[in-house]
């Protein structure tokens, strides 16, 4: 990618900046606008979702996600499953998952797969986990390529180990015991836990939610190479939720993420509509 950037996408980044200019707030978001440019309708959820407004965040998502965006639709998973702004409903989530993942999303293809190799929250389903996990290792998804192989039986090391077994208590709902897992191999130096840890801080599940120490962490990761990092802090700074505003910094941490193959972060560098 050229370090240079032309005219059009000066004038792309300064729309979204000035779309959040006021920033998140109480008040009903503008679907139209939203549903007219779907990647600043995305962040603009993002935004909502890091300030805790998880009524407007649904009410983005659900715009996007009914004209089949798959990135909305993971995002409704993760508010059904989690309960956030509302009771929890894992069968909706599994849904909203699903869509996205045919749709493409290996965030989603992961997700299923891990819930269907676990068996914590819904039933076991080797074939389905199989199925899930070979398409998110198929994008790159190192976690799938694990967890695909310890499926097959094949070993793993101890801190691999640990850190499946955090998934797998998050995604039966033990979150303080996956927090505490990501913690302790955070402060080993494992990059991957660390964002882990960030995710929870920021959503606040299975712990107090710290969006300053989410930054923090998100920051640390992307500086170690960590794609799914990169996106974040990106985010951060697109949306100045836990970093102050900087448009031109969070599209170099996307331009980073997009090189390792990150679909959000390629969609997020992509011209918005007209």
């Amino acid at each position: 990618m050229s370090k240079r950037m032309n005219h059009r996408s000066v004038l792309v980044l300064a729309m979204i900046a000035s779309v959040w200019a006021s920033g998140a707030s109480a008040q009903a978001p503008d679907l139209v606008e939203i549903v007219r440019n779907p990647i600043i309708g995305n962040f603009k959820g993002y935004a909502e979702f890091k300030m805790g407004q998880y009524d407007n965040a649904r009410a983005i998502w659900e715009a996007l996600a009914e004209r089949g965006n798959a990135e909305a639709h993971f995002n409704l998973g993760i508010l059904d499953e989690d309960g956030l702004g509302g009771a929890k409903h894992l069968q909706s989530a599994l849904e909203h998952y699903e869509k996205s993942a045919i749709a493409g999303s290996g965030k989603a293809q992961y997700r299923l797969g891990l819930l269907y190799s676990n068996a914590a929250t819904v039933p076991r389903d080797e074939v389905k986990a199989a199925r899930w996990l070979a398409a998110a290792a198929a994008q790159g998804d190192q976690d799938a390529v694990t967890l695909l192989a310890q499926l097959d039986g094949a070993s793993s090391t101890p801190a691999q180990q640990d850190f499946l077994k955090a998934q797998a208590l998050r995604a039966g709902g033990q979150n303080q015991q996956a927090v505490a897992i990501w913690r302790r191999l955070a402060q080993e130096g494992d990059t991957r836990s660390r964002t882990r840890l960030a995710w929870m801080l920021e959503a606040g599940v299975g712990t107090v939610r710290d969006l300053d120490a989410a930054a923090t962490l998100f920051r640390q990761s992307a500086e170690e190479g960590d794609a799914e990092a990169q996106y974040a802090l990106g985010v951060m700074l697109q949306t100045g939720k836990g970093q102050t505003s900087d448009p031109l910094q969070a599209r170099t941490w996307w331009q980073r993420a997009a090189l390792q193959g990150h679909r959000p972060a390629i969609a997020a560098l992509a011209p918005a509509g007209p």
